[in-house]
């Protein structure tokens, strides 16, 4: 899977302001990981719950790009929201289309913006952890640093829709670990992969981003489109042609398979 790395300035701006608000998060809801080594021992897991009152169930620990709608079928993924400016365009396209689809937020995104985040669970969407401040090199990083990310975002996330839980987990560029993808399932959030990706983040033009989608959907189901980040007009306007474009073609709109 490619790595977003590049050209990302959005995300280096707020990179100082992720570390302070982990931190802070802390003295909120105090998080611990039972580290061990990947195949053997206890698995990890949060010292609290981050459903209100709820629990969680364990899910399969690969990282998922099947449907649940068939061999037909397309899963819209939405990454590095909620943002006040393209969300809201993206749910109307969504709604206008009767297509659901999955959002991968950050944990800072969710917590400046929780009114988007209870709109797209309203609209019958589905949560996905993006961890907390989308650094793409957390597979370097310590486990204690993945399970903070991973674990504070769950709760952020949780918090801004209401109680709501995410059900995926997608690494920031793609980058899972053995530790990240057994702990995110422990907390019932199946590691989510994609099959296109349409490389919308350096706005290639929108014809660009419909020719990838066209050209690549044969590798498999799962599309990732960005709605944060920069300027979205490109990735808007190709949604708007992408959605009625499949459904001509005889695709069905799902989810990622958990």
């Amino acid at each position: 899977m490619a790595r977003h790395g590049g050209g990302r300035g959005w995300y280096g701006k707020v990179a100082g302001a992720a570390l302070g608000v982990t931190m802070l998060a802390v003295g909120a809801s105090v998080w611990t990981a039972q580290a061990d080594s990947v195949g053997g021992g206890a698995t990890p897991r949060a010292s609290a719950s981050a459903t209100p009152g709820g629990g969680t169930e364990p899910v399969d620990i690969s990282i998922a790009h099947a449907s649940d709608a068939g061999p037909r079928g397309v899963n819209i993924t939405i990454d590095d929201g909620p943002d006040p400016t393209w969300t809201p365009q993206v749910l109307d396209l969504l709604k206008e289309h009767g297509v659901k689809a999955t959002f991968c937020m950050t944990g800072l995104q969710a917590q400046a913006h929780p009114d988007l985040v209870k709109d797209v669970v309203a609209a019958g969407h589905r949560l996905c952890d993006h961890s907390v401040s989308h650094d793409t090199a957390m597979d370097k990083k310590s486990e204690a640093y993945q399970s903070k990310e991973i674990l504070d975002a769950e709760r952020m996330i949780t918090e801004a829709s209401g109680g709501v839980r995410p059900v995926y987990y997608r690494a920031p560029g793609g980058a899972f670990t053995p530790y990240s993808r057994k702990l995110a399932a422990s907390r019932g959030m199946r590691p989510l992969g994609w099959n296109v990706d349409t490389k919308d983040f350096e706005r290639p033009g929108t014809d660009a981003i419909v020719a990838t989608v066209e050209r690549e959907l044969p590798n498999g189901p799962t599309i990732l489109f960005h709605d944060a980040g920069g300027d979205r007009t490109q990735t808007v306007e190709a949604l708007r042609q992408i959605l009625p474009r499949l459904k001509e073609q005889g695709y069905d709109f799902g989810f990622p398979v958990r």
